[in-house]
């Protein structure tokens, strides 16, 4: 990278400072494709690296103000920002496996007590699985801390770095999605 692209990266984050949306226009046609590429090397799924980089553009906008030039340039910072968000989703996706194996461990009921109770108990596992992984990553996060974990929505909220509010929408859009999706006919 030249000295002069480095300024002129480095003007397109004043320029978005003073909320200029052309700035982070140019600045996402510039970087938004090697982003990508780094994201979906780490979490292997488009769907979850196209919205790492829709994540960073938006952090990158609102967080203008405190990029500092004399620590990184703008690519650096960028890319820093990419990496740490999807390694965030990477160990997010890992704890909601390990809260899904361990709910299931724990439904599972010997059958060797009730056969007929075993199966339903399962069949309802699996059911209620399937509605949890139809649910946006957002609001799954929440409701598996709030129901397998136990956290009240102000420890969410704490551990999340989330306001409180959002975390009440996602628990309540979040719910409602389970509810439509556990309807049985």
């Amino acid at each position: 990278m030249t000295k002069l692209q480095s300024k002129d990266e480095t003007e397109l984050i004043g320029r978005m400072v003073e909320g200029d949306q052309t700035a982070l226009s140019q600045l996402y046609d510039r970087y938004a494709r090697v982003m990508y590429s780094l994201a979906f090397k780490i979490l292997g799924s488009v769907e979850e690296a196209e919205e790492v980089v829709l994540d960073v553009f938006a952090k990158a906008w609102r967080t203008a103000g405190r990029y500092d030039a004399s620590r990184s340039r703008v690519d650096s910072w960028l890319f820093l920002m990419t990496r740490s968000r999807s390694l965030d989703r990477l160990r997010q996706r890992q704890r909601q496996t390990k809260v899904v194996e361990a709910a299931t461990n724990t439904a599972q009921v010997s059958s060797s007590e009730m056969p007929d109770e075993a199966l339903i108990v399962n069949e309802r596992r699996v059911v209620v699985a399937q509605a949890l992984a139809e649910l946006p990553d957002e609001q799954r996060l929440i409701i598996e801390l709030a129901y397998y974990q136990g956290f009240s929505q102000s420890e969410i909220a704490k551990q999340t770095g989330l306001a409180l509010g959002t975390v009440k929408t996602r628990v309540r859009l979040g719910l409602r999605k389970l509810k439509q999706a556990l309807v049985i006919d």
